[in-house]
């Protein structure tokens, strides 16, 4: 077996080469150097007439009209040309005096022209599409095939001597050109040695305009007509790395035929009988010289070989495929190579050598021992952590390393721990030890141990690295974890854990577990005044005034950003819950000092009792989290404890935005219009648009109920833009139908604060055609706190479309006569408020009576609400009010019956006119 080893491997490397197919590649590459050593010129018969980048320059872009194609084609006729053969698409029609110009050149030069079919693939997969001339062109012409296939490296190499399109056999151009018969041969290999650059190529633009020295280059020639401007894109990749042109390509396998170097390869026969005299050859030898002589026998004939190979590619046609012979001769040396390596010795001296440099470049420390567990191997590693040279520490017992462990124990044994690494899959056993320094200092140690048994009994080495860097690491990462990095309280995590081991203990005792949730009021103000760096000073003194006043009775932590909680025993408080809440709040009336200010911040609490409040951490938090807002939102500065009606109310809070968006795309909202008159003989100037909800099982649903569920709800600008749309809509038909009602409705924040609100009244008044002073729109003054700029300038421009601005429930805001000043108004609207008690209270007259004066010294309409009987009404004409709206002139109802009680005279007068 040994002797016939170099063999089999030289068998089993030719089986790996063949069965990947990678003696190709070494084929043709052999074969493209045979090409660039042995290269020839072209016969001259065969010239290119280029579409060029001058010829497309000077004629226009392309593709160019078929009627210089046949100018084209007269001119080569008139020069004697022999063959004409495009490398153009024909397949398709262009303008018919072009094509008719085309079909009449073809006739005149009598059937001497090749034009090209070619196959394209359909961009879905599908089968490819043949692409034929015309049948007027085909009919005055030979065809021919230009396809060629591309190799898997993307290189063409061979040509087709034709291909089957359709039911027919065509045969290539090439083949038609030289005047040669297809007969179903098989492809053949393009002499690439022929150098492209030797065939002549003269520019169309030069045949077409009739230049007498282009022409005279042309007569009894072989023409070929195609692109060769980059632009265009017709380039195919050949051997040796050179791109080349398709009409170039079509040149080059006419050339191929004509000088009758249709290259052609020998068969596998061949190659097999070879490889077998070779094989036969080295047995033979193997034994009887020595490896030099083998080698050099081997190289020279490797280079006869492929000398013999070049020298009939030169002179015949004939391709000898010499790729599996070098293949063979390279593994044949590699075989005399790896006979004569003495491989144990090489390996054993690899191992070592590359022991040495490893030991010597490792960062951690490396020691090994002998049997008596004294030192023999001291890397430099080693030296950094524990401080001392090779020299004072190399025979020196391993215990020399070790510090006694701080509690008085036994150190670990570092010889038991080596000996356990044998039976440890992996071989190594990790051990952490106190270490101790030349300088006697002691640190934290990780050893990995591994042991061996030697020719002088049983020794271990250890990897040791300095881990008190880690540990120390370890520790921060553990304490970050837990902890909120600004104020040091536990965080989220950390709470949730320690509330988890509250309740735990709580289940087998009876006081409960007490989890006070704590927001800062008005935070956010003291960040955007001065800077996040005064709030963090903030929150840092928030922190430990907590901390203060619960004196390590209770775990408190940081939630978020000016969240804070509070988790405790029920045990470890000397007073209620409540009381105790209320204290943490009432902690915060004094101020906090932060260096050299003091700020004065009230806290919310919300406040969550195991089990009542949740019985699970998560509950609690979640629980606490409600209560903190119904703090915030009722009793800002003290303290909600959690109850059930809370969570309920917010469950129903999100039932009702569910059943509101259900609503809207159900289309159950409607409008009712409750009409606006002038107070002095009662005639209708307007309605005011309110909407109403038809719920399906409830019936009419009273807006008070579900507009502040709206206006705080994502819902609020698609229910506010629909009522906008719908008032605009009916005022228009109203307009339309003879009766100009100015309809009033009521503006929602989410409008301005979403978009352009000026812009989308102009966008719908154009799409409706509704008369602009026909539509009031009705501010409030929560409305006019949101960005005072820039709801100013809105109003403006909204009030230069036509449109009317009212300011709605006038007198019951804070700073509502500043707003008179500023803001673009067109009238004020006295809230209902006022109106009711007027006839009973001197207070509320003497206010609107006030209201009315101002008003009309600045020249804004007054509408008067709530008007309920016809005294009030008389009343507020006797002080100047002009127009108003109520339960006394009608209440609010659909268009349909607002237009029965008030519109229906007017309405059918403007019918019988």
């Amino acid at each position: 077996m040994r002797r016939y080893r170099p063999h089999i491997l030289v068998a089993i490397a030719l089986a790996i080469v063949l069965s990947t197919g990678w003696h190709s590649s070494l084929r043709n590459a052999l074969t493209d150097l045979r090409f660039a050593w042995q290269s020839r010129d072209a016969s001259g018969n065969v010239v290119v007439v280029a579409i060029d980048a001058p010829s497309i320059d000077q004629i226009g872009v392309w593709p160019w009209p078929r009627g210089l194609h046949a100018a084209l084609l007269r001119r080569l006729g008139a020069a004697g040309a022999q063959d004409v053969a495009f490398d153009v698409d024909f397949s398709t029609p262009s303008d018919p005096a072009s094509d008719e110009a085309f079909v009449n050149a073809l006739r005149e030069v009598g059937g001497s022209t090749i034009l090209p079919s070619f196959k394209q693939p359909t961009p879905n997969g599908g089968p490819a599409h043949v692409n034929r001339p015309l049948k007027s062109f085909s009919n005055q012409s030979w065809p021919a095939v230009v396809n060629v296939a591309v190799e898997s490296d993307g290189l063409v190499r061979r040509y087709p001597f034709g291909e089957k399109l359709g039911d027919a056999f065509m045969p290539s151009m090439a083949v038609v050109l030289a005047g040669q018969d297809a007969n179903r041969r098989p492809p053949f290999l393009i002499d690439f040695s022929i150098r492209a650059a030797t065939i002549p190529t003269v520019s169309y633009v030069d045949v077409l305009r009739g230049d007498t020295a282009t022409l005279g280059k042309l007569k009894d020639k072989k023409i070929i007509v195609g692109a060769t401007a980059l632009e265009l894109g017709d380039r195919f990749s050949v051997p040796n790395g050179k791109i080349i042109s398709g009409p170039v390509l079509q040149a080059l396998a006419a050339e191929s035929i004509l000088q009758n170097r249709m290259l052609r390869r020998t068969s596998d026969i061949g190659m097999i009988l070879g490889l077998g005299v070779i094989c036969v050859l080295m047995m033979y030898s193997w034994r009887r010289f020595a490896p030099g002589i083998r080698v050099a026998i081997l190289i020279a004939a490797g280079m006869g070989l492929e000398l013999v190979a070049a020298l009939v590619q030169a002179r015949w046609a004939l391709v000898i495929d010499t790729s599996l012979f070098h293949i063979a001769f390279i593994a044949y040396l590699t075989a005399i190579a790896l006979d004569e390596i003495d491989f144990r010795s090489l390996l054993g001296r690899i191992a070592e050598s590359r022991f040495q440099r490893i030991a010597m470049s490792l960062g951690d420390g490396l020691v090994c021992t002998d049997e008596d567990h004294r030192i023999t191997v001291w890397n430099p590693g080693a030296s950094v952590i524990f401080g001392y040279l090779p020299a004072e520490i190399i025979g020196r017992p391993f215990e020399t390393l070790c510090a006694l462990p701080v509690d008085g124990g036994a150190m670990p044994s570092m010889h038991d721990a080596a000996r356990q690494a044998l039976l440890v899959p992996g071989g190594a056993v990790v051990v952490e030890f106190e270490g101790r320094r030349k300088n006697g200092e002691t640190f934290a140690v990780e050893a990995s141990f591994s042991g061996w048994q030697g020719t002088d009994g049983f020794q271990y080495g250890a990897i040791l690295r300095d881990i008190s860097v880690r540990k120390r690491e370890a520790e921060r990462i553990r304490y970050l974890a837990e902890h909120d990095a600004l104020t040091g309280l536990a965080n989220r995590s950390m709470l949730h854990a320690g509330l988890t081991d509250l309740i735990r203990a709580a289940e087998r005792r009876s006081p409960g577990i007490a989890l006070l949730v704590l927001g800062l009021d008005g935070f956010q103000e003291i960040n955007n005044m001065l800077g996040h760096s005064a709030g963090d000073l903030v929150l840092r003194a928030v922190a430990e005034r907590l901390q203060s006043e619960v004196n390590d009775k209770a775990i408190v932590a940081r939630l978020s950003g000016d969240e804070f909680a509070i988790a405790i025993d029920c045990a470890n408080v000397d007073e209620p819950i409540a009381a105790f809440s209320e204290r943490i709040a009432r902690a915060f009336e004094a101020p906090l000092a932060t260096g050299t200010r003091q700020h004065r911040v009230r806290i919310s609490v919300g406040v969550a009792v195991y089990p009542e409040g949740g019985q699970k951490a998560d509950d609690l938090l979640s629980n606490g989290h409600l209560a903190l807002s119904r703090a915030k939102a009722t009793r800002r500065g003290s303290h909600v404890i959690f109850e059930s009606a809370i969570r309920q109310e917010l469950e129903n809070r999100l039932t009702l935005e569910s059943e509101l968006a259900l609503a809207a795309d159900r289309g159950e909202f409607e409008l009712f219009y409750q009409p606006q008159v002038r107070l002095i003989d009662g005639s209708l100037v307007g309605a005011e648009a309110l909407i109403r909800w038809r719920h399906p099982v409830r019936g009419y649903v009273s807006p008070g109920e579900f507009m502040p569920v709206v206006h705080t709800s994502a819902l609020s600008e698609r229910i506010a833009n629909w009522v906008m749309e719908t008032a605009c809509r009916q005022a228009r038909a109203w307009e339309l139908s003879g009766k100009n009602v100015r309809v009033a409705l009521n503006l929602s924040p989410s409008q301005l604060q979403s978009g352009d609100l000026a812009h989308s009244v102009a966008a719908l008044l154009g799409a409706t055609g509704l008369t602009p002073s026909l539509l009031e729109i009705e501010v409030t003054e929560d409305i006019l706190l949101h960005d005072e700029r820039r709801v100013l300038a809105m109003f403006e421009r909204i009030q230069e479309l036509g449109v009317r601005i009212l300011f709605d429930d006038f007198g019951t805001g804070y700073a509502s006569l500043s707003y008179l000043k500023k803001f673009p108004l067109d009238g004020l609207k006295i809230d209902r408020s006022f109106v009711f008690g007027l006839l009973a209270n001197s207070d509320d007259a003497a206010i609107v009576s006030s209201t009315i004066g101002l008003s009309k010294q600045l020249g804004l309409t007054v509408v008067a609400e709530g008007i309920e009987n016809k005294a009030t009404a008389d009343f507020l004409v006797s002080m100047g009010c002009e127009e108003g709206q109520g339960y006394f002139f009608g209440r609010p109802m659909p268009a349909a019956a607002f237009e029965k009680q008030f519109l229906a005279a007017e309405l059918e007068a403007v019918s019988g006119a």
